[in-house]
């Protein structure tokens, strides 16, 4: 990256006054302040006992201007901000054309290993909108990580074990038909409505919900029929989980694929009981055992019920004692939670516990929380008993999006390629909406927004790279290794000034762990060039500067379909 040359030499002018502080540089908000600024005058004079502009101006004086570094300039109250040469500038676009689909990826954290877990639908229950945001965020940090070097596991911790599935099984028994059930298109709707059943007349008879607990202590000590009602539960979701990750187009390396679930490690459980007794970090509190903090720093952790039961607190520490554990992860691997911010007050209690048990460092677990969604269309937020199912809302995506192509159909060819690309924007539109804001903010769901085709959103980036191939296509431009010298005006300059940026905001979206971060820059970029696009000529400029604005295009091109990639949204060709 340039970041890291301007960065390198920086580090050894300040090396000739001290080698006492590291150099960090960031990109200014303001570009009046350049192209890079640092703060490390202010930093070393505080060391030294010296006046920060007086040292900025002795840094700046060992910084040689050369192909790379244009302008060196000292500001109070002694930031020293870079600007980057013009052929600087022109040969990192050579380097997006060479680089093609690998620009903005690098090695800085290569051989280190992170597990991401996302997602995490329980089985028999509806795969809701409200698993949609955790799907997506997770696997949009998750090809961030993999794009920044890290050795990325994708791990889907699946809700396939609990009391719960007790109940089902009886309801299954006593008020389902498993031939019928087999035959659906949709199972997991007949298994929900079974559940609510089971509820509604264990709440005339309770000794069906004796029952539920009955069935769970057979599924637990190996029953074959329960076994198989189970594992069936486990298909028939299965079946409809794939369908919408295939649609989302998102994946898991894990388990092949699937992810480790919670009753994977239920065979696991006992051996993590024994070690928290041996440590003596076990309570008894009513009958139930808990792990109580050091001051009360948090309320205690419940880990097994009065009755004996496990808890998705015992079921997680065996999850991350394996992972912590195994040969195919390491002990010092970093580990994702992508769960919603309701969940916050849990993963605190479950990060300290495992400290005290001496498994993990600090920072070592991280829980990157996402807020909830809320509904403008009062139809989705008032369906009463109802949830609101992710299937119904990506197919809603869909044809908002046919619906959209009507009003900006210009002939019947684009018209078709929208309406077959239908899916794409919809789905791209959804996940735009969500990952261009900070996760932990709650979210507006408005139609109107997720779909606008001028401001913030997913069709306005999908057009933006639509209109920058479309250029391209009308010429019969190749990438060269040279480009023609030419007189850049304002707008060309700025582009290509932001192009720049575009490894070091995937460096820093990734070590955030925050999407809205490219997705910011996308925004900005696709605006930049739609400026450019309206205010000067391509096809029809000279020969030298229509080279160079192709080449230009081209690059912008690259880098938002590169960007949208590592969100998990696809480009289409046409719209």
């Amino acid at each position: 990256m340039i970041k890291d040359q301007i960065q390198a030499i920086i580090t050894a002018a300040v090396n000739k006054i001290s080698t006492r502080s590291t150099v960090h540089i960031q990109s200014p908000d303001n570009p009046q302040f350049g192209d890079y600024t640092t703060n490390i005058a202010m930093r070393l004079a505080k060391e030294l006992k010296k006046n920060p502009l007086q040292m900025a101006e002795e840094i700046a004086k060992q910084i040689p201007k050369d192909e790379i570094i244009e302008k060196v300039e000292v500001v109070k109250p002694g930031f020293i901000n870079f600007w980057l040469t013009k052929e600087t500038l022109s040969k990192n676009l050579i380097q997006i054309l060479s680089n093609i689909n690998n620009y903005g990826k690098s090695e800085t954290t290569r051989g280190k290993k992170i597990i991401v877990e996302y997602s995490s639908p329980n089985i028999a229950k509806p795969f809701t909108i409200g698993h949609l945001r955790s799907t997506i965020i997770g696997d949009a940090i998750a090809n961030l990580l993999e794009a920044a070097g890290w050795t990325v596991f994708r791990d889907n911790h699946l809700g396939d074990w609990g009391t719960q599935f007790g109940k089902q099984i009886y309801a299954i028994k006593t008020w389902g038909n498993i031939g019928k059930i087999e035959k659906m298109q949709q199972p997991v709707k007949e298994l929900v409505r079974l559940y609510v059943k089971f509820h509604k007349e264990a709440e005339k008879n309770p000794e069906i919900e004796e029952q539920g607990k009955i069935w769970f202590k057979k599924l637990e000590d190996g029953n074959e029929e329960a076994r198989i009602l189970w594992q069936k539960c486990i298909d028939w979701s299965w079946k409809e989980f794939n369908e919408i990750y295939d649609k989302l187009q998102v994946t898991f390396t894990e388990n092949d694929g699937k992810g480790y679930g919670e009753s994977f490690f239920e065979d696991k459980m006992d051996f993590i009981i024994k070690e928290l007794q041996n440590k003596k970090l076990l309570t008894k509190s009513k009958g139930a055992q808990i792990i109580a903090f050091p001051k009360d720093k948090y309320p205690p952790l419940m880990i097994l019920k009065d009755d004996g039961a496990t808890l998705y607190s015992t079921r997680d520490l065996a999850t991350d004692k394996f992972r912590l554990t195994n040969s195919h992860y390491s002990a010092d691997v970093l580990i994702i939670n992508e769960v919603g911010a309701e969940q916050s007050l849990y993963f605190q209690q479950l990060f300290e516990a495992e400290k005290m048990l001496g498994w993990v460092k600090d920072n070592q677990r991280v829980h990157v929380k996402h807020g909830m969604y809320r509904f403008k269309d009062k139809k989705m937020s008032t369906r009463k008993g109802n949830v609101i199912w992710l299937e119904e809302v990506l197919e809603e995506a869909k044809k908002r999006a046919e619906s959209l192509s009507k009003q900006h159909q210009t002939d019947a060819t684009v018209s078709q390629s929208y309406h077959d690309n239908a899916n794409i924007i919809g789905i791209g539109a959804l996940k735009w909406n969500d990952l261009k804001r900070s996760a932990n903010m709650d979210i507006l769901f408005d139609w109107d927004e997720i779909l606008n085709m001028q401001g913030n959103a997913g069709p306005y980036m999908q057009y933006t790279y639509v209109r920058c191939r479309s250029v391209i296509s009308k010429s019969n431009f190749s990438p060269k290794n040279k480009l023609p010298r030419i007189d850049y005006q304002a707008e060309e300059l700025e582009l290509m000034r932001m192009l720049e940026k575009y490894p070091s905001i995937v460096e820093s979206a990734a070590v955030n762990m925050a999407p809205n971060l490219l997705c910011n820059y996308l925004f900005t970029l696709a605006q930049q060039y739609n400026l450019f696009y309206q205010k000067h000529p391509i096809l029809k400029a000279d020969q030298d500067t229509k080279n160079f604005r192709l080449a230009l295009t081209t690059a912008v091109a690259q880098v938002i379909k590169n960007g949208l990639y590592l969100l998990g949204i696809q480009t289409v060709e046409k719209m």
